[in-house]
């Protein structure tokens, strides 16, 4: 498994309260990874950076197999190299049917503009259908996006982020709301992912990550505490002291 996305040395202070602290973190690709802490640990700033939505003081954001500085790029720019993010909000275009919200989704990978002139050909009508059939909706491609359950909601947004192609999806809080039969499917729906690309799931649930079973990022005001398996990291005290405790 090589390194995907390499954060290292990265701090940032806001107003003289330091978000993220000397943080260093490598996802490799393929590989599926949970991060965990209390609030304000730094988990959403530290998304915030990779998306290049906040710059920070200092410290290297590398992707991929070039070792491309991430600090050099727009949000737009580093969307188009293959990170897709999904907010805790589902945003989807609720007027719009899940179909629509697919095909919008592939017509923007193309660029903002294609999105006004395209027309699906066959093959775009056939990855519609597997990415429905990915996420769990293939019974709802017709139904509008706004009488789907939250659950679903963010299931076809997920969808709408597979239908870029990203090689790191960044996914925030995705259990929040959810029934336990949608939780699990959400589970089901990240490792499945997660074969073929990097994914990064930030998540309180600790039963939904212990589905997730995969390697575990405890953040700590701003920097990295503990790392290794759910078991690994729940036994540690000071995960314990400042976390779990609570």
């Amino acid at each position: 498994m090589s390194t995907l996305l390499e954060v290292s040395g990265v701090s940032v202070t806001f107003d003289g309260f330091r978000a993220i602290n000397n943080l260093s973190i490598a996802i490799g690709e393929p590989e599926l990874r949970a991060v965990i802490g209390p609030n304000g640990a730094g988990k959403t700033t530290f998304m915030d950076i990779v998306t290049g939505k906040t710059k920070p003081d200092e410290g290297k954001v590398l992707w991929g197999e070039r070792s491309v500085n991430l600090l050099n790029y727009s949000e737009s720019q580093i969307a188009k190299m293959g990170i897709g993010r999904k907010f805790q909000k589902p945003t989807v275009f609720e007027d719009q049917s899940v179909r629509d919200n697919l095909a919008m989704a592939l017509a923007n990978k193309r660029g903002p503009f294609s999105v006004l002139i395209w027309r699906p050909t066959d093959r775009d009508s056939a990855r519609i259908e597997e990415l429905a059939a990915e996420v769990g909706l293939s019974e709802r491609l017709d139904d509008s996006a706004g009488i789907l359950s939250h659950g679903q909601k963010q299931w076809l947004e997920i969808g709408m982020l597979l239908a870029q192609d990203p090689r790191l999806l960044l996914v925030d809080e995705p259990a929040a709301g959810m029934t336990p039969a949608e939780r699990e499917h959400t589970t089901d729906l990240l490792k499945r992912a997660a074969k073929t690309r990097a994914v990064m799931v930030i998540e309180h649930d600790m039963e939904f990550i212990r589905r997730l079973n995969c390697r575990v990022t405890v953040l700590h005001e701003g920097s990295v505490l503990a790392e290794g398996s759910l078991d690994h990291v729940t036994g540690n005290q000071q995960v314990i002291d400042v976390y779990l405790g609570r």
